[in-house]
């Protein structure tokens, strides 16, 4: 990609969608392309190197990700791609991945970011999952956070299904928190690493918002 082509114009990134054989891809590849990127799917580390951005989608059983994505060497591949600090967008599973362990099946995570996920430990009236939708706290890195922009400090809803969430003792990392029986981490962002535990793509106007300001600020460091 040239240099004038990246600043101006999101679509001329290449746009890589991680296939391990599970996950909403369709739904995914659909919302990126309405916000102007041109996704497409890779399933090996050969596949996503030359990259642009990283995007990894995600849904069902953290056991079955995990097994997957050894299975491929694509865990390797998100490792390496965030310490690289390169662009990167998980979402639900892809964010729970990037934690050291997870409750559901004692599955040992990607270890990128210190933290465990759990499962809600709810009374009712609240049910498990957590279906439906739900406001996200977003901290925001300024008045003008290029992340952010067309969404609501506190107000706007996005698209949650899951049953368990992330905790961190990290701070910093957390981008979006969100209430359900008690607050949780539903967002965390480092560098240019963002993961959301809502559905973006599921979304409506504000979730679309989230993925072309990804792909606006891919465009611009890349």
């Amino acid at each position: 990609m040239s240099a004038a082509a990246s600043k101006s114009d999101p679509s001329a990134l290449d746009l890589a969608v991680i296939d391990y054989g599970m996950g909403n891809l369709r739904s995914v590849l659909r919302a990126f392309e309405h916000v102007g990127g041109k996704p497409r799917l890779v399933s090996t580390p050969a596949d996503a190197k030359t990259a642009d951005a990283l995007v990894f989608p995600g849904q069902g059983a953290i056991m079955d990700c995990m097994r997957l994505l050894k299975q491929t060497g694509l865990d390797q591949t998100v490792r390496e791609w965030i310490a690289a600090d390169r662009p990167f967008f998980g979402i639900c599973l892809g964010l729970q991945a990037l934690f050291e362990h997870s409750e559901e099946g004692d599955t040992p995570g990607l270890g990128i970011f210190p933290g465990q996920v759990v499962r809600f430990k709810l009374n009712a009236p609240y049910k498990i999952p957590h279906m439906g939708w739900n406001n996200v706290r977003w901290n925001s890195q300024g008045v003008n956070d290029p992340a952010l922009q067309g969404i609501s400090p506190a107000n706007d809803q996005f698209y949650f299904v899951h049953s368990y969430h992330a905790q961190t003792p990290d701070r910093s990392l957390i981008w979006g928190e969100t209430e359900y029986g008690y607050t949780y981490t539903s967002a965390i962002r480092r560098g240019n690493c963002f993961a959301t535990q809502c559905h973006p793509e599921k979304s409506q106007a504000k979730g679309l918002q989230l993925y072309r300001n990804f792909l606006t600020g891919a465009a611009r460091r890349s």
